[in-house]
């Protein structure tokens, strides 16, 4: 694949982040913390969000429904920065290597518009890309196929020579339906056995 395109996903591959880093400070009890979380600010509310929602809309309606909650969930994005952990070191490693090697590398992501400038400000590596597609601007997510076209479109991407790498399997199976080389992303051990395989060896 030398010469071809490397897309990323970041949240889970390249970015460690997770509300309960936020909620654990919040709420003590992690059972109260489960269910605040599966059930009052949910993933598929978050994701809302990163469809191009607003913040303030989204905080508005949840906080209407649950008054109880309010604090709480005005929190969510009041101190969105502490579900931050940082990057993950050995896949940022791997993401310096493919560079190395000049591959043609972008990003693709679900996240806020709102709140990916300040993604772009703690992460330099983010730079690294030639460009990122951020779902929350473009208002359409992963696994839609629309992203992936759009996707294809903007950066002229040839499909059979894009690879993709995500660590949600429905957005893997997104793309591979559309043409796209794939990897499920489960660690960076796995995912350099899998690029090898392709012929690319980051050694």
């Amino acid at each position: 694949m030398k010469g071809k395109t490397i897309v990323f996903d970041l949240g889970g591959v390249l970015i460690d982040w997770n509300p309960r880093y936020l909620y654990r400070e919040l709420i003590p009890s992690e059972k109260d913390m489960d269910y605040f979380l599966d059930n009052i600010c949910t993933s598929e509310w978050n994701e809302l969000q990163d469809a191009g929602r607003s913040l303030e809309e989204a905080t508005s309606i949840l906080i209407a429904h649950f008054p109880e909650y309010s604090d709480l969930i005005a929190a969510y994005y009041g101190s969105w920065q502490k579900m931050l952990r940082g990057s993950f070191p050995a896949t940022l490693e791997s993401l310096k290597k493919l560079i190395d090697k000049d591959y043609r590398l972008l990003a693709l992501t679900n996240w806020s518009n709102e709140t990916f400038p300040i993604a772009l400000e703690l992460f330099d590596f983010l730079h690294w890309f030639e460009g990122i597609l951020v779902s929350g601007k473009e208002k359409m997510k992963k696994p839609d196929p629309a992203i992936f076209n759009l996707l294809v479109k903007r950066f002229h991407l040839n499909p059979s020579e894009t690879l993709f790498i995500d660590d949600n399997p429905q957005n893997v199976l997104a793309a591979s339906r559309l043409g796209i080389d794939t990897i499920h992303f489960s660690g960076n051990s796995q995912l350099i056995d899998q690029l090898r395989s392709r012929g690319i060896d980051l050694d």
